[in-house]
């Protein structure tokens, strides 16, 4: 494989232009740099057989160049921790070979456009931390494929669709700091490979039910600060028996007690119920969680 890689150095101005003159190249990295201008209009028309391109962590600025779906081998386009701004090109669906796309922490704009869908092959998508609207196109719950998926800090709205069952090799999935709403769907449950569920700083409504989340490899589950109601279920711990981070806090319509059974979350190494409507006598049983290293429970009423 012909390879330039020059990462993690502190080379500045922007990118030479003869780099775009290498027709034979597969691999591009400038990753953790301070280049700066802009990618050209032409980008991708001299690589023909370029599979991997990063770019990731400079200040590269301007929009994306609707060129970049000429790389018809693209397998990895990483973008993420620029300057890049205005809309994610449909034409980024053009790039059907696509396993791993990172876009996070530039400042994108408009919608996530439906041809996402057409990346059948994506394993990794990261758009988190621009100014993305809108509601997520049903086409990306489609990606069989996905295992990780972080949409967090943006300006996402509406609610998930049962189509998100579709994600069954999901692993980890992030969709906290925006604008969902409505209840989640059980079809969540489906996610059977899913480990890190973020949900938090949301609108979800409707009460807190365990076959939602009846994942039993969830290692992480962050609800906090959302609009969820009812009690903590007693069978939480022998629907989440691997979970270690739990956050519940911030849930101002949680009622009820802590259940006796909590200490069956033998993993737990962070609990949070801080902030709720719980009332009753802290259990005894906290007491047999000996990996605990955080706990917040706030006032018990």
């Amino acid at each position: 494989m012909n390879v330039l890689l020059i990462e993690v150095n502190q080379l500045t101005s922007s990118i030479p232009l003869a780099v775009f003159n290498i027709s034979r190249i597969e691999a591009i990295g400038f990753t953790s740099n301070y280049l700066s201008g802009t990618l050209p209009n032409h980008f991708c028309n001299g690589f023909p057989i370029l599979k991997r391109l990063y770019l990731s962590t400079n200040k590269l600025h301007g929009h994306t160049p609707t060129s970049l779906a000429n790389c018809s081998k693209l397998q990895i386009l990483s973008l993420s921790g620029n300057k890049f701004d205005g809309p994610i090109h449909r034409e980024i669906g053009r790039l059907s070979n696509l396993q791993k796309l990172f876009l996070g922490s530039n400042h994108f704009i408009g919608v996530i456009p439906q041809e996402v869908g057409n990346l059948v092959n994506l394993v990794d998508l990261g758009m988190e931390r621009n100014q993305i609207t809108s509601s997520v196109p049903i086409s990306m719950f489609n990606i069989s494929s996905l295992q990780y998926l972080l949409l967090a800090n943006n300006n996402l709205k509406g609610s998930l669709p049962r189509e998100i069952g579709n994600l069954t090799k999901m692993q980890v999935l992030y969709l906290n700091e925006n604008r969902f709403n409505g209840e989640m769907p059980k079809d969540i449950s489906n996610l059977v490979e899913l480990e890190e569920l973020g949900l938090e700083f949301n609108s979800f409504s409707g009460s807190l039910k365990m076959e939602t989340f009846n994942i039993s490899g969830l290692r992480m589950i962050s609800l906090l600060h959302n609009n969820l109601s009812g009690i903590i279920p007693p069978n939480i711990c022998s629907v989440l028996p691997n979970i270690e981070h739990l956050y519940l806090d911030k849930l101002t319509n949680l009622f009820g007690t802590i259940p006796h059974l909590i200490s069956i979350c033998s993993k737990l190494t962070a609990l949070d119920l801080s902030s709720n409507k719980l009332s009753g006598l802290i259990p005894n049983s906290l007491g047999y969680l000996i990996r605990l290293q955080f706990l917040n429970l706030g006032e018990i009423i």
